[in-house]
Parts: C-alpha cells; sequence; structure tokens
C-alpha cells in the first residue's frame, strides 16, 4: 500500500480515539492546549487535501483531453470530481485547486523543475504553521501586485516572508490588516485605481414585498462604507439611546429598556439617515456627530501619492481622494509624521454651516455641473479655494456639487474658480477646444434670456 495512505489511515485511527474522548473534565489550561493541537492536526489535513486537489487538477489539465482524470470518472472539471469524492462545495474545490497552483512546484517547457511561485507560503501550509484562508489571502495580494509589474521581485519575496511570519501568530482576520498595509506600500500608484474599480461597484437595490417585508442589498465602496459604520457606531454605542427616537420613548440609562437588536438598531438609524435628509428644510446635509477619521502621512498627503486609512475599514482609500476630502464630507483627516506623531487633526469647523448651505442651495439651485439637475439636498459644499490652502470657508468661495461630480471634480481635468462673484468651469482640451472659463450655476430667478441673432 503507498506509504501516504497507510500513514493517514494511522492518523483517522489516532484521532478517531481522540475524537470519542470527551472535553468536558479538562482543565482550562489543557483545553486550549487540545484547541491548538487540533487546529495544526487540521492544518496539516488541509495540507493533504491542497495537494490531492492539485494533482487531480494536473491530471485533469484540458490538453489531455478525454484520456483526462475528471473526463475519465465522468466530470467536466477537475473541481467537479473533488466535490464528487471530497463532498464538499464546489467553492470549496475550486479554493483548493487555485491555491495548490500557487504552491506546486512548476516546470519548464523544456521540463526543468522550478520552485513554487510562494516558496514561503508553500512551506508554511506543509508544515501546517499557516492555514488555507491565511495562504489564499496572501497569495490573492501578492499575485494582485505583481500583475501590475511595477514591483522588483525581491520586494515581493520580503513580503511574502513577513506575512507569513505574521500568519504564524495572527488570526486571518487580524491578518487582513497587515496584508493590506503591505499591498499600500508595495503598490504606492494602486490604491487610487483600485479605489475607481471598487467605487465603480457600489450599487443599492430594493425589491418586492414578501410577505409584507421588502427585501434590500448593497454593496459600499470603502469611504462610503466608512461614513455608514461611523454613523452606525454613533448610534450602537453602549448606553447610547437611538438618535431618531423622541427624548420621552427611552430611558438612556437603562440598557435594557432597548428591545431592538443591533440589527433592528442599524436598520432604524439608516433610516432615520434617509428620513432626516428627505426633511431637512434648508436642503443641506444631516450634521452627524460622529466624524470618519482618515488616516494619512504627511508626505502621501502633499504628494497626493500613496494610500491612506478609514476608521474600521480595512481597504484602504488612495492619499490623492484623502486631500480630495478636505471639502464638505464629514471626515477629519488626521496628518502622521514620519515617526507617526501627529502633525494634523482635521478640524470640524471647515464645513460649511447650516446658514451657508441654505444660501449656496438658494444661490446656485443644485449641483452647478453642466447638466446636473441634483436638488441641493444632494449636494456637497465644495470649497473653490481648498480649506487645506486656506481657502475660507464662506458662501463666496463654496459651491455646490453632487457626490457624483464633486469626486469627478478631484479625479479630472476640470478646474473651478469664481470670476466677477459667478463659478467658472475649465474644461479638458478634449471637451472643450477652445479653453474657455464658462459660467456655471442655474439658479432661475437671476437667469437672462438672451436671444439667438437672426439672420436677414
Amino acid at each position: 500500500m503507498d506509504r501516504a495512505v497507510a500513514l493517514l489511515e494511522q492518523a483517522e485511527h489516532l484521532l478517531r480515539e481522540a475524537a470519542a474522548l470527551a472535553v468536558q473534565p479538562l482543565t482550562d489550561a489543557e483545553l486550549c492546549d487540545l484547541t491548538r493541537r487540533g487546529e495544526v492536526v487540521g492544518r496539516l489535513a488541509d495540507a493533504v487535501r491542497v495537494a490531492t486537489a492539485g494533482e487531480v487538477a494536473e491530471r485533469s489539465r484540458h490538453e489531455l483531453g478525454t484520456a483526462g482524470l475528471a473526463y475519465r470518472n465522468g466530470c467536466t472539471r477537475p473541481a467537479h470530481l473533488i466535490e464528487r469524492i471530497a463532498l464538499v462545495s464546489q467553492r470549496e474545490a475550486h479554493a483548493r485547486i487555485r491555491l495548490a497552483g500557487a504552491l506546486r512546484g512548476r516546470v519548464t517547457l523544456t521540463g526543468d523543475p522550478l520552485p513554487a511561485s510562494h516558496p514561503a507560503v508553500a512551506d508554511a501550509v506543509r508544515d501546517g504553521r499557516v492555514g488555507v484562508e491565511s495562504a489564499i489571502r496572501i497569495i490573492d495580494m501578492l499575485d494582485s501586485v505583481a500583475a501590475r509589474g511595477q514591483v522588483h521581485p525581491d520586494e515581493l519575496d520580503a513580503a511574502e516572508l513577513e506575512l507569513v511570519t505574521l500568519a504564524v501568530t495572527t488570526s486571518a482576520d487580524a491578518l487582513k490588516h497587515s496584508i493590506a498595509v503591505w499591498q499600500a506600500h508595495l503598490d504606492q500608484d494602486g490604491a487610487r485605481p483600485r479605489e475607481e474599480v471598487l467605487r465603480a461597484q457600489r450599487r443599492f437595490t430594493i425589491g418586492r414585498e414578501v410577505d409584507g417585508m421588502t427585501p434590500f442589498s448593497g454593496l459600499a465602496d470603502p469611504l462610503s462604507a466608512g461614513l455608514l459604520r461611523a454613523a452606525m457606531a454613533e448610534s450602537t454605542a453602549p448606553g447610547r439611546s437611538p438618535r431618531f427616537l423622541g427624548p420621552g420613548d427611552l430611558d438612556p440609562s437603562d440598557p435594557d429598556s432597548d428591545p431592538r437588536t443591533r440589527g433592528q438598531r442599524q436598520f432604524d438609524t439608516l433610516l432615520g439617515l434617509v428620513t432626516a435628509g428627505l426633511r431637512s428644510p434648508d436642503g443641506g446635509s444631516l450634521r452627524p456627530t460622529a466624524l470618519v477619521s482618515i488616516v494619512v502621512s504627511a508626505q502621501d498627503l502633499a504628494a497626493g501619492s500613496g494610500s491612506a486609512w478609514i476608521d474600521d475599514v480595512d481597504t484602504p482609500i488612495s492619499a490623492f481622494t484623502a486631500k480630495a476630502l478636505t471639502c464638505d464630507a464629514d471626515t477629519s483627516t488626521i496628518v502622521l509624521g514620519d515617526n507617526g506623531e501627529v502633525l494634523h487633526l482635521g478640524r470640524k469647523e471647515r464645513l460649511f454651516t447650516a446658514a451657508q448651505r441654505r444660501a449656496l442651495a438658494i444661490r446656485y439651485g443644485g449641483c452647478i455641473w453642466p447638466g446636473c439637475t441634483a436638488p441641493p439636498s444632494w449636494c456637497h459644499a465644495h470649497h473653490l479655494v481648498e480649506w487645506r490652502h486656506n481657502g475660507p470657508t464662506d458662501i463666496d468661495n463654496g459651491v455646490l456639487l453632487c457626490t457624483a461630480h464633486h469626486y469627478m471634480l478631484h479625479n479630472s481635468d476640470y478646474r473651478l474658480r469664481m470670476i466677477r462673484g459667478k463659478p467658472h468651469m475649465l474644461a479638458p482640451p478634449h471637451i472643450d477646444a477652445a479653453r474657455q472659463w464658462r459660467a456655471l450655476g442655474r439658479q432661475r430667478a437671476t437667469a437672462k434670456a438672451i436671444p439667438a441673432a437672426r439672420s436677414g
């Protein structure tokens, strides 16, 4: 009998005995030790699972056709064969095959052997030091950075070794933060393109009513998630009464007086934010007590490159966006020096007041972007001379931009400035070959009809 099969049979016999033993009599120390040892055994079993999945995939290569292992067993793909044999989901089978492909040794076209593409991860998985979940996260990050072709292989190798070392003593969830930090370090120009991709995936859908309840779902990009999390954290803090209930509805000093679940409280917070925005008499935005903290180094902020980090969100945003958010977004940008010292704390006072926003709503009637019909309640107040460049927070330096066009302004070659008390836009040359500053705004009360010149 094959040695590997014989060893697994012995291991299975011993593990059956261990699984049959009661854990209740164990002391706390013994229970914790058994939990740790059980995880090591499970990781070693995962190493076998990944190795066999990789070999099944190798023997089922597409070019083998009908001679492939999966095809000869009535399956069109190797993942289907693994699903049938191991009784796991196709998703799990695909994950094992994908990991095996990164950890297996390779051969050149001439048949010469090559090491695994991620040897440090491969060794750690085989030794049971790193679990499958952590290994996949490390590999996915390294491969995504390598695909851009802008990082030296030595830097990727150093990152792999460091992350494997961390993975040995760090949970898979905690490792996500370190992976994000390394990705930002390796791919200095990657945060902004990734940010564009993620923002393009944002969505919210609301379904049809079923038995009196209406389902909805969505995806939020990192910045939007930061804003939502800040609002939720503020409203669900222990001992805090719900923000959108009347002061007499609940006793905030009694933590048991609120019968709602956390999910219900978060739903009520979201609905309250929407309701407050709809009911705002001046078309302004809700003024939350919770701010989103964005942390960025002084060097990256000045250069507009690199990454910035949002509270409670793993994926960084670009330092370029952090610079742009010194406008009307409810964020506080915290600037750090080379040694982590706080050089500057963002100030809430940069935001336009409700009275100023009302004046801007009256003055411009909504988003000033050409062709945009967004009402004032959908808009940010944008500083024409940026606040970080000592631009004053007053109506002569402010305009209204909807979220989409505010974002577009900061990520394009469009320029805005005030000329004789009116905002003007300079479009990029591929949009306006004449390169003229054109007046903006759609306040109808002061608009003048200019008749077209008649010929003849």
